[in-house]
């Protein structure tokens, strides 16, 4: 069987996409799939034994002049890509209004969400067979239900497993530095950088507990994606004794780099799912966002979600002004932006790697 998927991006759910793979190719025999995906994030299918071809679109750049687009022969290699094939079935694993765009470009019968289900209603008009998929369960557990209905299998006895080899990340240079690092101090990953501002962990909280854990034997190291990043990732640095700044990694290097950490310590980014998904222990911190329906998924995951009133909002702008808080209280929580993340301190995020580390 010859399976199309459309889900082009984000990074967390392309990653959040691949259990769903894995529950595919064991429940059927010789199913493969070929991917339509950001050109960002075109490692990622690869990763994963069940896909056998990888289509990368532009859409992130076309959107800046979407004439000149349409009439470009990138878009018309893209187009016959598209319809080469006559696939058994195309998955709309998105629900946006583009994915479905692309499904109705390919060959062959395209499933997709219903009415209720999809992000956005327009792209069911592109379906050929349409499943409800509650709104109420976690993204990869959705994205597990679609397939599972369009393909026609049952998950009962199907664990979560996101299908990744862990052998195909590691290198010569990683396994020198295993054997270098034996017994040599434990390794922290600090993944501080995400797209909306609001859920940005504060820069001083990342200092505070950069110095905690090195005062406790850890090496702190930092990732970075753009470079606001790699400037946010050298403030931190700087403030912290032989903490790393990475150098710029592709994705494959990431998830390489990634499996080197004892605990990765995370803000809601796609990085974040990428070490779930490499059965990293991952602490998590959501201050806008809603951690049981986005937060990381799977093993030796814990999730710190901001509490106050107007927690998950998600809001890319912060509009609490401590409506429910007296003069103190408001004193306390405004002493870091945004406020919700004054719930989630420093020490709290120590107290739970000190437990991680005694498991």
């Amino acid at each position: 069987m010859h399976v199309l998927i459309v889900k082009v991006s984000s990074l967390g759910d392309v990653i959040h996409t691949l259990p769903a793979l894995t529950d595919a190719e064991r429940a059927i025999p010789n199913i493969k799939f070929d991917w339509v995906i950001e050109e960002a994030f075109a490692e990622i299918p690869v990763w994963h034994t069940a896909v056998n071809k990888v289509i990368p679109v532009a859409f992130r750049r076309w959107k800046k002049n979407i004439l000149k687009m349409i009439f470009s022969q990138e878009y018309r290699n893209f187009k016959g890509n598209l319809k080469n094939t006559k696939y058994d079935l195309i998955i709309d694993a998105q629900g946006l209004l583009k994915s479905g765009l692309i499904s109705s470009i390919a060959k062959g019968k395209v499933a997709g969400l219903d009415k209720n289900s999809a992000r956005e209603k327009v792209a069911i008009r592109f379906y050929d067979e349409r499943y409800a998929v509650s709104r109420q369960q976690h993204a990869v557990e959705r994205t597990r239900k679609l397939f599972a209905q369009a393909l026609g299998y049952n998950l009962n006895n199907l664990e979560l497993n996101y299908g990744l080899s862990l052998e195909q990340f590691s290198s010569k240079e990683d396994d020198i530095n295993d054997e270098t690092n034996i017994n040599t101090k434990k390794s922290l990953y600090f993944l501080h950088g995400t797209s909306w501002e609001t859920k940005l962990w504060p820069e001083q909280y990342w200092i505070e507990l950069g110095l905690t854990a090195v005062n406790n034997g850890y090496n702190i190291n930092l990732l970075w994606g753009d470079e606001r990043e790699q400037q946010r990732a050298q403030r931190i640095a700087k403030a912290i004794p032989n903490a790393t700044v990475m150098n710029r990694l592709s994705l494959t290097e990431i998830a390489s780099k990634l499996l080197q950490a004892d605990i990765v310590i995370a803000v809601d980014t796609g990085l974040a799912h990428l070490a779930a998904a490499l059965d990293r222990p991952t602490i998590a911190l959501y201050g806008p966002s809603d951690a049981e329906k986005t937060g990381t998924y799977g093993k030796n995951q814990i999730q710190l979600s901001a509490s106050l009133s107007c927690s998950p909002c998600l809001n890319k702008q912060c509009h609490y002004q401590g409506e429910d808080l007296n003069e103190s209280e408001k004193q306390e929580i405004f002493k870091v932006n945004p406020p919700c993340f004054a719930t989630i301190t420093p020490s709290k995020v120590w107290q739970n790697i000190s437990d991680v580390s005694t498991q």
